[in-house]
């Protein structure tokens, strides 16, 4: 096979390797090849999109597919243009290093995703074509995760929810709950102070409960798929009947959790902390408060973020290879980001690498 190498790689700008709206993406093709090799063109690509697709079944002989796509930029360099009469280029024996550089657009892109039924993928590919040969491919993947504009006061606001219930069956008397939370925004790692007030004037015990779950929202041809997962679930010490109580139950967001996702028309990432009443023998009463995670970006933006504006409603080191001789340099530089049109999430430090 003359072409023994043909990967893509890109550097880390932080620790977290991740990128956010308006960093710029440094790396390189790299092509190995056994002898002197025509190549008709090298073309770099930067895209950023998601997909959704599940399968719906309406009896036994029946289901239907679901689906739906969206794109939000795709980025394009010719790295080797068809130069010669025969429209090839001469590629000598040898490793050359290609290198790339683009910047992920300043707008409102939703944070790398995968689910069971979607997913929302950042990546940068290059493929190198040859005559009357197949075209070789090679791709890596990179995590962004979209801004949070802190300026948003809903985020900062607190929230409030309250409960009334009659117990009837095998007791009597009404149980009562108030529910506040200083802020709707969390950074994980970031405490959660969840105030609870309860006034049991009935003939029953209650046992409060509190839970941190996620929805997961599919959207495609008018239909939604909703996936719902518990992360967390703490409880407290039961109220006996005829009394009040006032606790502050203190709940740490896992750091693990991924960003809330709102600015993608197909896929939504929610939070909600549930609390409820045990009763025995009854329904149990329960309210629901949003919780929004943030981005925890390595260094916080000073510039008007973006990506949460559906929050006005909560309800809704220096790589270098050594080539065995000088890398080529594309013919014509690439042009300016602004020349390309736009369309309306793997961690590691150092450089990152996919063999074809």
């Amino acid at each position: 096979m003359t072409i023994k190498k043909f990967l893509i790689e890109y550097d880390a700008i932080n620790s977290k390797n991740t990128f956010t709206n308006g960093d710029t993406m440094n790396g390189r093709i790299i092509v190995e090849v056994s002898k002197q090799t025509k190549v008709q063109s090298l073309i770099f690509t930067a895209t950023g999109k998601a997909r959704v697709c599940w399968h719906e079944h309406y009896g036994e002989n029946h289901h239907h597919v679901y689906w739906a796509d969206e794109k939000y930029y795709e980025v394009k360099h010719h790295i080797l243009r068809e130069t010669r009469q025969d429209g090839t280029e001469v590629v000598g024996q040898g490793t050359h290093v290609f290198p790339f550089s683009f910047s992920i657009p300043d707008r409102k892109i939703p944070s790398s995703f995968k689910g069971a039924v979607g997913k929302i993928v950042h990546k940068v590919r290059a493929e190198l074509k040859q005559s009357l040969k197949l075209t070789k491919k090679t791709k890596a993947h990179f995590t962004f995760v979209s801004r949070a504009d802190m300026t948003i006061p809903v985020l900062t606001e607190p929230q409030y929810g309250c409960k009334d219930k009659t117990v009837k069956l095998f007791g009597s008397g009404t149980v009562s709950m108030d529910v506040y939370t200083k802020k709707m925004g969390y950074k994980p790692g970031e405490q959660l102070h969840v105030i609870l007030k309860i006034s049991n004037n009935s003939t029953r015990s209650v046992k409060p409960k509190f839970i941190l779950y996620e929805k997961r929202s599919f959207f495609a041809q008018g239909h939604r798929k909703l996936l719902t997962n518990e992360i967390l679930k703490e409880k407290i010490e039961a109220v006996a009947s005829s009394g009040k109580v006032t606790v502050t139950k203190v709940i740490t967001i896992p750091r693990e959790l991924p960003p809330s996702i709102l600015n993608c028309s197909i896929i939504r990432l929610e939070y909600r902390l549930k609390v409820h009443l045990d009763i025995k023998c009854a329904s149990d009463p329960k309210i629901k408060l949003p919780i929004v995670v943030l981005p925890d970006l390595p260094n916080p933006p000073t510039s008007t973020g973006l990506g949460f504006e559906a929050f006005g409603n909560p309800l809704q080191p220096t790589w270098s290879i050594t080539p065995q001789q000088a890398a080529f340099q594309p013919v014509n530089p690439p042009p300016p980001y602004e020349a390309y049109s736009l369309y309306p999430s793997f961690p590691d430090s150092g450089k990152h690498r996919t063999a074809l």
